[in-house]
């Protein structure tokens, strides 16, 4: 019978036995109650401190927030041309910890940002080196500011395959440029680091011209994906002026060739202390023109150098402190300083708004009005002037007096003549409680609402503290100030018929679209004189520049009406002289008024420079009056 075979057994089986089956179930059962453990320790974490944890997280990743900057809207003249823009720059940021975070040991990283800042900004290795040792955490350093758009292009393209830049990149930001100089500065003004307007209509409307930041924020996830959020800014508005750039041009011409004319005549220095010029819409208050000299660069408004030497700054220090023998060197040169910013504001004081003075015979015109409309006058007066007359045992002098007077004169011989003593003789019959209503209702002792700022309101008398004298004086012109946009917006209500517009020089508001978000219109204050007077003014007015003391004020092909002044200054008896004429044209309907002043002129003896003025005016209004298309002659 043959043998049976054994049956083998796996030697797996044979060791696997029921005490092993146990223990295997024991570890699947302890590592179940890990899972259990770390899930409950995970919901622990996430309820209790989940918060804080996930903080620490987000902080350990690059984080960023950076201002995206707004556009300070533009100013432009009436036309549109820009006399005040921002232009698109940049400034070179250095992220210090990316770059040192990046370089670890290598020294590669940090070469490379030094020799590419160096290559394209010129910005010191040393600069870099510093910043490192002393900024080594920070992650925002202003390497350089206003680097222009080519320049930033360059530096893109230089370094766009060159990894080992690391750290760099270039904030988008704003400069504030004036394409024409010097022109209308005064108006315009300028704008300070963080977009404050510091004069002028950078002033005025800096909340108009102002904007509102943007932001972008940004971080990089563990996965290394890039969230953002940008909030995009919202540009200012454009403030349209009623300047005419041609115009204003026209007017500085011809101020800068007066000057130069003049510079050095009589002493050394300009061709007069202060050279103003204003050209207005009588019929709508709008201020076309306004410019004074000496003037100043929009572009660099604190250099002295064309007017002043250092020696000149330090002489006025020395003027402003007499014991500056005395001063330690930190006292003197903070006395310099000083001195420096006292230059600095009479250069960016706007003359024709915030300088008062006393008018002189231009103020002729405002008291036969005056003396017209509350009847004292019917214009059929005559009056005997034997150059000189005494008021309360104060002899007062006319221009004729060294001549004899000017004999008898009516109303027109009176203002052709500018006889003083007729004037006088106007005024003490109005009587100073009428007079002094007048002046105010001329707009005289009262801020203008000229849209700009440093508005200056003059000095008047009040109507118990004006004497006999103080009258007689005030009737040509002298004893009290007014500012030269009340004068010619006063002078403009005489000859539109009467109506007192408030004299303003923006009359639009635009969105960064070009839409219309704000429309200025003209302002009426008030009826000064009626349309009678008004028409007998400039009857006499025109005769002034066509047989009296403005004949050289003439211009050729056109009517022209207005007249003269001389101011003595105080104090009296100086050869110190303010001298204007204020005109207008043409003699119907008068589109255009003209008014010039010359403070100082730097000639001999100024009380007899009238001419000067006269004849700067002509050579304006003849080639301001074709450019404006003012209405010719009908008698030519």
């Amino acid at each position: 019978m043959p043998k049976r075979r054994k049956r083998k057994v796996s030697a797996l089986r044979m060791k696997f036995t029921k005490k092993m089956q146990e223990k295997l179930v024991l570890l699947y059962l302890a590592i179940l109650l890990a899972f259990v453990v770390l899930i409950g320790r995970i919901m622990q974490i996430n309820a209790v401190d989940g918060e804080s944890y996930t903080k620490t997280v987000l902080d350990q990743q690059q984080y960023s927030s950076r201002v995206i900057p707004f556009k300070r809207g533009d100013i432009v003249d009436t036309n549109g041309t820009k006399l005040a823009t921002s232009e698109r720059v940049y400034n070179v940021i250095l992220d210090v910890k990316v770059l040192l975070d990046a370089d670890k040991d290598s020294g590669d990283y940090v070469k490379a940002v030094k020799e590419a800042l160096q290559t394209y900004f010129a910005i010191e290795e040393s600069t870099v080196d510093n910043l490192i040792v002393e900024k080594a955490d920070s992650r925002y350093c202003i390497l350089k500011k206003g680097v222009s758009y080519d320049e930033a292009q360059a530096y893109y393209k230089g370094v766009e395959e060159n990894y080992y830049v690391q750290g760099v990149w270039l904030e988008e930001d704003y400069i504030r440029k004036y394409p024409y100089g010097t022109l209308a500065c005064d108006v315009i003004g300028f704008s300070v680091d963080g977009n404050v307007g510091a004069n002028g209509l950078e002033s005025y409307y800096n909340a108009t011209l102002n904007g509102t930041d943007g932001r972008k924020y940004g971080y990089q996830t563990g996965t290394s994906d890039v969230e953002q959020t940008v909030k995009m800014p919202v540009n200012g508005n454009t403030v349209v002026s009623t300047l005419d750039t041609n115009l204003q041009s026209i007017v500085e011409k011809h101020i800068l060739a007066f000057n130069e004319k003049y510079k050095n005549n009589a002493t050394q220095g300009e061709g007069a202390k202060n050279i103003a010029v204003m050209i207005m819409n009588p019929n709508t208050g709008e201020i076309l023109a306004m410019a004074s000299y000496p003037n100043y660069d929009l572009n660099n408004p604190r250099d002295l150098s064309k007017y002043y030497t250092d020696t000149d700054i330090e002489e006025k220090a020395k003027e402003n402190h007499p014991d500056y023998a005395n001063y330690t060197d930190e006292e003197w040169t903070k006395a310099v300083a000083e001195a420096k910013i006292q230059l600095l504001n009479a250069l960016w004081r706007n003359f024709c708004v915030s300088d008062t003075f006393e008018p002189g015979s231009t103020i002729k015109p405002f008291t036969v009005a005056a003396g017209l409309e509350n009847g004292t006058l019917d214009g059929s007066e005559t009056y005997y002037c034997s150059g000189s007359l005494n008021v309360a045992d104060t002899n007062i002098k006319c221009i004729s007096y060294d001549k004899g007077g000017h004999g008898t004169q009516n109303l027109t011989q009176v203002m052709e003549n500018s006889c003083n003593v007729a004037l006088m003789q106007i005024a003490e019959k109005i009587g100073a409680e009428e007079f002094t209503k007048y002046q105010s209702i001329f707009g005289f002792g009262e801020y203008s609402g000229l849209d700009l700022p440093g508005n200056a309101a003059g000095i008047l008398y009040s109507p118990e503290k004006m004497g006999s004298v103080d009258l007689a004086t005030n009737s040509f012109g002298q004893n009290f100030t007014v500012t030269m946009v009340q004068l010619a917006a006063g002078f403009s209500s005489l000859v539109n018929g009467g109506d007192y517009y408030t004299p303003h020089i923006v009359k639009e508001i635009r969105d960064e679209s070009g839409k219309v978000v704000e429309t200025i219109e003209p302002v009426l204050e008030n009826r000064t004189v009626s349309e009678q007077t008004s028409e007998l003014l400039k009857s006499y007015m025109y005769s002034v520049v066509k047989n009296g003391s403005g004949r050289l004020a003439a211009v050729e092909g056109y009517d022209v009406g207005g007249k003269t002044g001389t101011a003595e200054k105080l104090p009296r008896g100086q050869n110190k002289n303010l001298i204007s004429f204020i005109g207008y044209a043409p003699q119907e309907n008068p589109e255009v008024v003209v008014y010039v002043v010359i403070d100082e002129p730097n000639v001999a003896y100024q009380g007899a420079s009238n001419s000067l003025v006269t004849t700067l005016a002509s050579e304006i209004m003849t080639e301001a009056f074709p450019y404006l298309g003012i209405t010719k002659s009908q008698t030519e």
